[in-house]
């Protein structure tokens, strides 16, 4: 297995690592969780590159590597559900709204054809990740700095923290929503019965 793939994987033990840190009491478990997300991120910008100018791309790296992103994704998004900082619908629209376009992609694949990430789709992804690293931010400030080294800031943060993660919750299922919709109007000829005149 070539170096690109094993990046690719190395996601799936980097969601499991993450999902634990984000919900397991440890010291500075937070800001650890940072980390293993950032390291995820680079990983996945990693193996891209690897695979475009050194070892070639191969068909077990399309297929694992938007999977393992999607894995690391809705890992943080189901870990955000469980403390409570994004409510669970809009981590179920974004679920939902991978597995359909998946499924899409997949259904074009049949017919030979190959969906590329589209301009809502990459702004899908840049929100996605931003939220998550703001959050892990503010998690790893809430729990393990201001927890120990500026207590006077924590009634501060825990005022002004809830409006930051509401209006990127919003925002991120409205991206999430619109990116997924903006796909299938594009692509709705694949999903007509066989024979049927396109609209």
């Amino acid at each position: 297995m070539k170096l690109p793939d094993l990046l690719t994987l190395s996601r799936l033990g980097l969601a499991a690592l993450l999902i634990g840190l984000l919900t397991m009491p440890l010291p500075y478990a937070k800001t650890a969780a940072l980390v293993v997300f950032i390291i995820a991120s680079i990983t996945d910008f990693l193996d891209g590159e690897l695979a475009r100018r050194v070892y070639g791309e191969s068909d077990f790296g399309r297929l694992m590597d938007p999977l393992t992103d999607k894995v690391l994704v809705c890992a943080a998004f189901v870990a955000f559900v469980e403390l409570k900082l994004m409510p669970a619908w809009i981590v179920v629209l974004i679920i939902t709204r991978e597995f359909l376009v998946t499924g899409l992609r997949l259904l074009a694949t049949t017919h030979g054809q190959v969906i590329s990430a589209g301009f809502w789709g990459k702004h899908k992804t840049v929100s996605q990740m931003v939220t998550i690293i703001i959050l892990l931010a503010g998690l790893s400030f809430r729990n393990d700095i201001a927890e120990y080294w500026a207590p006077d800031r924590v009634n501060w943060f825990d005022t002004v923290f809830p409006y930051v993660t509401f209006g990127l919750s919003w925002f991120v299922a409205l991206i999430t929503a619109l990116s997924g919709v903006v796909y299938f109007v594009k692509h709705r000829r694949l999903l007509l019965p066989s024979g049927a005149t396109r609209l």
